[in-house]
Formats: C-alpha cells, sequence, structure tokens
C-alpha cells in the first residue's frame, strides 16, 4: 500500500467511525515514521484499523464490512481495511505512549495513530509469518530499528510463549 492508498484508507475509516482519530497497528503504520518506499511495507493491500475504543469488536467489523476485504471499497481500489483491536497484537508495555501521529492534507483533518517502529517491529515478529519476517529484516537492514532498543521492548512483552520468546529474540540482529 502506498502512502497515498493508506492517506484513502484512514479517511474512509474515520468516515465510517465518525470520528477524526484511528488506530493503525499493523505494517501500514510505517507511513507515520518513515516517508520511503519500502517494497516490504507496500506489498500488503491491507491496513490494520482500529478504533481507539472497542471493547465488543464492533467497530472493527464495522470496518470490516465496509471498506474490508472483499468489499465494493476493496473491488473498486484495489486495497482495503481489516478492521482489527489493538487486542490482535503482541504489544510492548507503554505501546499507547509511542504512538505516533499521522496527519496530512489528504488526511482531511483525520489522524492516524501509529504504532512507533520497534513497537510495530516487535508486533510483526511476534506474528511471524514469512510476510512479516520480511518486514522485520528490511527494517533493521535499513536501520529503522535498533537491536537494543528491540531487546527491550520485547522484556516487557507480556503473554508470549518461551519458544515464541526465543523466536523473536533470535530475528534481531
Amino acid at each position: 500500500m502506498k502512502r497515498k492508498e493508506f492517506e484513502h484508507t484512514i479517511r474512509a475509516a474515520a468516515a465510517i467511525l465518525g470520528v477524526n482519530k484511528i488506530l493503525v497497528i499493523g505494517s501500514q503504520a510505517i507511513h507515520a515514521s518513515v516517508n520511503l518506499e519500502i517494497k516490504e511495507a507496500q506489498r500488503s493491500i491491507e491496513a490494520d484499523i482500529s478504533a481507539l475504543e472497542d471493547e465488543d469488536s464492533t467497530k472493527a467489523d464495522l470496518i470490516d464490512g465496509s471498506i474490508g476485504e472483499l468489499s465494493v471499497f476493496h473491488e473498486t481500489f484495489g486495497y482495503y481495511a481489516q478492521g482489527v483491536t489493538p487486542k490482535s497484537a503482541v504489544l510492548p508495555a507503554g505501546w499507547r505512549d509511542r504512538l505516533v501521529p499521522f496527519c496530512t492534507p489528504a488526511t482531511q483533518g483525520v489522524t492516524a495513530l501509529c504504532l512507533e517502529l520497534h513497537d510495530l517491529w516487535i508486533s510483526k515478529a511476534a506474528a511471524g509469518r514469512p510476510k512479516d519476517i520480511e518486514f522485520c529484516r528490511a527494517l533493521s537492514k535499513m536501520g529503522l530499528v535498533k537491536s537494543k532498543k528491540l531487546r527491550s521492548r520485547l522484556t516487557t512483552v507480556k503473554k508470549l510463549a518461551p519458544q515464541k520468546r526465543k523466536f523473536v529474540l533470535d530475528l534481531i540482529l
């Protein structure tokens, strides 16, 4: 997903929810921290978007049903929003305090609060899918994340099985 597509998606999600702030917890959160074309991030055609508060997932379901996979939005534009909640991601303690705001003229007053790069890296590494591992390796190779900070953040992640924690630790360069 390119920056222009990301801006469109967050604008659409905010309009559906009737808010001017949303949360982005997937790979597209990179747009708030880096203004570069990173092929490992652009491969994804979805943005993982959450309402700031969505205890029962009704807002995530609304996003999915309106502009999610296989929706008219997806068929029309070739990308979509996946409605998620923060509970769907493995995140280090304090992640909410480090959110990076993304607001451009093209978002028309909507601010996407996006995961900080080290928190995003931890979340993607814990997911452990091949595309997530490629994404993490690209961020590391480009020097966008620091090993020491990743190790430190990993120590604050709760509810991560020892074998998964070792897997994530082994990905840190």
